[in-house]
C-alpha cells in the first residue's frame, strides 16, 4: 500500500518532471523511497535470547572448547569481526587490491585500432559555360572514397612508444581525363617515440605497478592484523566468560552461606539466644546476595553474547555456552630482549609502515623525474604506394620501396622555473620524511605496549598466587567466624563479612588467572605471532572470471579471497566446565526449586540441631550450590 502511495505521489516528482521535460531536465526536488519499497534483506531465524527471568536451565549445555571456539571465528570470517562489532576488514579486500596491479600493467598493452570511413563526395562548384561566356552554370563533380587505417601500438617499459600504421584509400571520380581512374594510394609507416629525460627509465615506468604490488601487501598485512585482533577478542571474550560464570557460582555460594546463616539466626531468636536486629541483619544480606547472583547471571549471560558475536553465532544459538578449557596456571618466561626483537619484525602494523615508506620511495622515484624536462626522440619510416587504372584500361602500379620517407626529430618542452614539479617532489621528499618518523613512534609505542604487557604478566601471575594463599585464609575465616557466631561467642556482622571476604577472594583469584591467560594471548598480539602460534595460515581462494582474451575463450582463475585457514589445538580441554580449574566443590550440591530461588527455611524445616548451643565442631557447614552449567 505505501509503494501504490509512492508510485502516485512520484507521478508529480522530479522523475515525472524530466520526462515532460526531456531537454535539461533539472533535478528540483529529492526523490526518498520508502525502505518498504527496497528489497528485504535475507534474515536468518533467531529465537528469542535467554535471559535473568528465563535462564532456560533446561537445556543442555554446548561445551566449548577454545581451539573450537577459534576455529568457528575462523570459519565465520568473511567479515573479520573483533570485540565491539567490526573490524572493516573482509578477507575479500587483498583480492581487490591486487586487480590494480593488472590496472597498472595495462599501460604496457598494445594497442590494435582500425578505422573504416566510406566517403561519397560532390562538392558544388561554378565555371563558365563554354557555349555562352556570359553564363555561369553550377553544377559538381561525384568522387566515390574509402579509407581504413590500420594502427598497432606497444609502450615499452623504457617510456617509448613503437608503432605500426597501414593506410589505404582507393578513390574512384565521375571525371573523365584522369590519369588513374580508379586511383588508390596506400602507406605502411614504422615509428617511434623515446624520451631523454622526463618519462625515460624503466624503474620511473614500472614504479605505478611496484605501488600496487605494495598496496596488496598492505592490504594482507591489515588483513592479518584483523584477523590477530579477532583470534585475541576470542580468547579474551573466552576467558572473560569462565570468569563470569565463577563468579555466578561464588554468587550461588553466598547464597547457601546466607541461607544457613539467616536460618540458625531464626533459631537464635526463637530460644531466646539473639535479637531482631540480629535476624533482620541476616535477612537482609541474603537479599543482597540473591540480587548479586541475578547480576551475576545477567553478566554470563552477556559473556555468553559476546562470545557468539564474535564466533559470528546468532544471539540464541547455541543456548547455553559451557567452555570446557581451563586456564593455565603455570607461569610464562618471558625474554624481554626477544620479544622486542620479534615484534620489530612480525607485527602486521609495523610491516605495514614499512610498506608505506617503499611506495613513497616509488613515488618520489616518479616526482624526481617529473621535475626533469622533456627531450623526446621520435623518427618513422614509411613505404607510399600508388597503384590505379590508366585512360587505356591499364593497371598501373609503383614498385614496392620505391618511395619512401623518413622522419627523425628531437623535441624539447619545459615549463620555466618548473615550480610545480619540483613543489611535488620537495613533498613526497617531506613525505618520507614522514612516514620515517611514524615508523619510529610505531615502534616506539609497541615497545611501550610490550612493556605494559611484560609488568602486567608479572603483576597477573603474583596476584594469582596471592589471591590462592588470600582464598584459603578467607575460607578457613568464614568457618571459624560462622562456628564462633553458632555459639553465641560472635556476632553476626563478622560472618557476614567473612561470607563477602570469601567471595571476592575466590573471584579475585579467579579474575587474575584469567586476565594473566588473556595477557600471554595479548602479548602474542603484540608480538605478531598470535596466528603462528596457534597454527593459523591464510589460503588464497581462486575464482574463474573473464581473461585478457575475451569471453569467447576459457575463463582464468584470479584470486577471490585471502581467507585463514583452521587452526591447530593448543589448549587443554576437560569433560568439566572450565572454572572448575579453581577447585570448586561439586561433591556436595544443593537442589535448587524449579523457579530458580532460595527461600529461607522455616523453623520446622530447620535441623535440630541450630536450634539450640552446641559445640564448634557440631555446627552444621553450608552445603556448596552445584557451578553454574552442571
Amino acid at each position: 500500500m505505501v509503494c501504490a502511495i509512492l508510485v502516485v505521489a512520484m507521478a508529480q516528482s522530479p522523475r515525472a518532471e524530466e520526462i515532460r521535460r526531456p531537454i535539461l531536465p533539472e533535478q528540483r526536488r529529492m526523490a526518498i523511497r520508502d525502505p518498504s519499497c527496497l528489497p528485504p534483506s535475507r534474515l536468518p531465524p533467531v529465537a528469542a535470547p535467554a535471559t535473568v527471568s528465563q535462564p532456560r536451565d533446561d537445556i543442555q549445555g554446548n561445551k566449548l572448547s577454545l581451539d573450537e571456539a577459534i576455529r568457528i571465528a575462523l570459519a565465520n570470517s568473511e567479515v573479520i569481526r573483533v570485540l565491539g562489532g567490526s573490524s572493516g576488514q573482509t578477507q575479500y579486500d587483498p583480492a581487490i587490491t591486487n586487480t590494480e596491479i593488472d590496472r597498472n600493467r595495462a599501460a604496457f598493452d598494445p594497442t590494435l585500432s582500425i578505422e573504416n570511413q566510406f566517403f561519397q563526395r560532390k562538392p558544388p562548384s561554378a565555371f563558365i559555360d563554354p557555349h555562352d561566356p556570359n553564363r555561369v552554370l553550377i553544377d559538381g563533380v561525384r568522387t566515390n572514397e574509402y579509407n581504413m587505417g590500420l594502427g598497432l601500438s606497444k609502450p615499452t617499459i623504457s617510456g617509448g612508444t613503437v608503432g605500426l600504421g597501414v593506410d589505404t584509400n582507393p578513390s574512384r571520380s565521375a571525371v573523365t581525363g584522369l590519369p588513374l581512374n580508379p586511383e588508390t594510394s596506400s602507406a605502411v609507416d614504422l615509428s617511434a617515440t623515446q624520451p631523454l629525460l622526463q618519462g625515460a627509465g624503466a624503474r620511473v615506468n614500472l614504479a605505478p605497478v611496484e605501488i600496487a604490488r605494495i598496496d596488496t601487501e598492505r592490504s594482507f598485512f591489515q588483513l592479518k592484523d584483523a584477523v590477530q585482533d579477532m583470534v585475541r577478542g576470542v580468547i579474551e571474550a573466552y576467558w572473560s566468560l569462565v570468569l563470569a560464570r565463577t563468579d555466578l557460582w561464588v554468587r550461588e555460594q553466598q547464597i547457601v552461606q546466607g541461607t544457613w546463616a539467616h536460618g540458625l539466626a531464626v533459631g537464635r531468636l526463637q530460644v531466646g539466644l539473639g535479637n531482631r536486629a540480629e535476624e533482620a541483619q541476616a535477612r537482609s544480606a541474603l537479599a543482597e546476595f540473591k540480587a548479586a547472583r541475578i547480576t551475576a547471571q545477567a553478566n554470563v549471560l552477556a559473556r555468553e553474547d559476546v562470545l557468539r558475536n564474535i564466533l559470528g553465532l546468532p544471539p540464541s544459538m547455541p543456548m547455553r555456552i559451557v567452555p570446557v578449557s581451563p586456564p593455565s596456571s603455570e607461569r610464562v618466561p618471558v625474554d624481554w630482549q626477544a620479544i622486542v626483537a620479534v615484534a620489530s619484525e612480525r607485527r602486521p602494523d609495523l610491516v605495514e609502515l614499512k610498506l608505506v615508506i617503499e611506495a613513497d620511495q616509488q613515488r618520489a622515484l616518479v616526482a624526481e623525474n617529473d621535475a626533469l624536462p622533456s627531450v623526446d626522440l621520435n623518427g618513422l619510416y614509411r613505404w607510399n604506394g600508388l597503384e590505379g587504372r590508366s585512360p587505356d584500361h591499364q593497371i598501373v602500379s609503383s614498385v614496392p620501396g620505391q618511395f619512401t620517407e623518413w622522419q627523425l626529430g628531437v623535441n624539447f618542452s619545459v615549463p620555466l622555473g618548473l615550480r610545480k614539479a619540483r613543489a611535488a617532489l620537495r613533498a613526497q621528499e617531506l613525505v618520507i620524511l614522514r612516514d620515517r618518523a611514524n615508523l619510529e613512534q610505531g615502534l616506539h609505542n609497541a615497545i611501550h605496549e610490550l612493556a605494559a604487557n611484560y609488568r602486567n604478566l608479572d603483576q597477573f601471575y603474583d596476584q594469582y598466587e596471592a589471591y590462592q594463599k588470600a582464598r584459603a585464609a578467607a575460607q578457613d575465616n568464614l568457618e571459624a567466624q560462622a562456628a564462633t557466631w553458632g555459639t553465641g561467642q560472635n556476632i553476626y556482622l563478622n560472618v557476614l563479612q567473612a561470607i563477602t571476604t570469601w567471595g571476592n577472594s575466590v573471584n579475585s583469584e579467579a579474575q587474575s588467572l584469567t586476565l594473566y591467560n588473556t595477557e600471554l594471548a595479548t602479548l602474542e598480539r603484540q608480538t605478531g605471532t598470535i596466528l603462528e602460534t596457534h597454527g593459523i595460515r591464510f589460503a588464497e581462494e581462486r575464482f574463474c572470471a573473464i581473461g585478457p582474451l575475451g569471453r569467447m575463450f576459457p575463463g582464468r582463475h584470479y584470486p577471490r579471497d585471502m581467507r585463514a585457514g583452521p587452526n591447530t589445538n593448543q589448549y587443554k580441554e576437560t569433560a568439566e566446565p572450565a572454572e572448575q580449574a579453581f577447585h570448586l566443590d561439586e561433591s556436595l550440591r544443593v537442589r535448587r526449586p524449579k523457579s530458580g530461588a532460595y527461600t529461607s527455611p522455616s523453623p520446622a524445616e530447620m535441623p535440630t540441631n541450630q536450634l539450640r548451643v552446641v559445640p564448634p565442631e557440631r555446627i552444621p557447614a553450608p552445603t556448596p550450590a552445584p557451578p553454574p552449567g552442571q
